[in-house]
């Protein structure tokens, strides 16, 4: 049975689903007087896009454009629907992704530079809605802190979700827009076990610490909506509703949930975790999500893959109709204000000095 790595989410770090071969470790039984294995260190490479924001075209994605500071995430979460993204890299969506992330040192004169263009059409842009833009050591590196900046300056709507209380850094920004109706905030909060989420989400902020930072952001007028996402039939469904009335006491204002998804790699890194940390209740979680899925593990239809179907299904979705109602988490949200946008005076557009190729990258560095 494969073993967690201390504070890591993956038990493994099988090849990527585009690479020519598969590499996977395995326990060849030489263990008695083998030396112990290095800790696995987290490396951080700069990556020199072309771009800042991203476009989608998914139905189901409640935003067109989003901002992503960076690639892996150190937080770990074992059913991160992320993962598969880092196959595109020649990585693995196990270890590889909580462990190698990427940055770009530009983000924010990108950023300018495409919000300044003439032809610029301003939307909402969301932040994080890949990997999550805190990380670790954003604390240092200010990436995510960078974008919201250039935000504030241009009076550009942005939301923004997170599992990290590091966002209570920048209520200096988010409060001011938020009040101005500019900004809105996703704390994500999947259980209040603290066991729970150190197995399951190991170096993603504690359940009470994203707590206090709805409180933070709640107090300075940014919005905020509670994420019970993923819902995991079987492991934690039974906490919806002490999840929403803790969120709502802190200060949040609506919520939403999402079931467990299974796209790619993800479905056996999650088995993996599952009968390692959780060996008790396996069968009957990956029962419970196949009844959600059509019996499969996963259904990639986009008119059911964020909710579901089945009794299973309709069983979570009607609890948290009747929870959002009870703890006053079902106000209607109003959209943010696209009005305002304004270039600053002594924004330029600047010429190709930032578009180096996407693949041309630096040396990693060890953090």
């Amino acid at each position: 049975m494969a073993e967690a790595a201390k504070g890591r989410g993956a038990r493994s770090n099988a090849s990527g689903r585009f690479e020519p071969e598969t590499v996977e470790a395995f326990d060849d039984g030489w263990t008695g007087d083998d030396v112990e294995a290095a800790p696995l260190r987290t490396t951080l490479t700069p990556e020199h896009a072309r771009t800042i924001i991203a476009k989608n075209t998914s139905p189901d994605i409640g935003f067109d454009r989003s901002i992503n500071p960076y690639k892996g995430c150190e937080h770990g979460c074992i059913y991160c629907y992320a993962r598969p993204s880092h196959a595109w890299m020649g990585l693995s969506p196990g270890l590889d992704f909580e462990s190698r992330l990427f940055f770009k040192p530009e983000a924010a004169r990108l950023l300018e530079r495409e919000l300044a263009k003439p032809r610029y059409v301003c939307k909402r842009i969301h932040i994080g809605g890949n990997t999550d833009p805190y990380q670790p050591v954003e604390r240092e590196l200010n990436s995510t802190r960078s974008i919201l900046e250039v935000m504030q300056r241009f009076h550009h709507p942005f939301s923004i979700i997170t599992k990290s209380v590091l966002i209570a850094r920048d209520v200096d920004i988010l409060g001011p827009m938020g009040r101005a109706g500019l900004a809105s905030a996703c704390v994500s909060i999947t259980t209040l076990d603290r066991g729970l989420a150190r197995a399951m989400e190991p170096r993603a902020s504690t359940p009470a610490k994203r707590l206090e930072a709805v409180s933070r952001l709640a107090d300075a007028g940014c919005p905020v909506t509670v994420g019970f996402a993923p819902v995991i039939p079987g492991l934690n469904d039974h906490e919806l509703e002490s999840v929403l009335e803790a969120a709502s006491k802190a200060g949040a204002t609506s919520a939403m949930y999402v079931t467990l998804r299974l796209p790619l790699e993800i479905k056996d890194l999650f088995r993996e975790w599952l009968a390692d940390a959780r060996p008790e209740r396996a069968a009957r979680v990956m029962s419970l999500i196949r009844q959600t899925r059509g019996g499969k593990d996963y259904d990639a239809d986009w008119s059911q893959r964020m909710k579901g179907t089945g009794p299973v299904a309709e069983l979570i979705a009607a609890r948290f109709k009747a929870a959002v109602k009870r703890y006053g988490l079902d106000a209607p949200r109003v959209p943010l204000d696209e009005t305002r946008f304004r270039v600053p005076a002594d924004a330029k557009v600047q010429g190709d000095l930032f578009d180096l190729p996407s693949s041309e990258m630096e040396e990693g560095i060890i953090v």
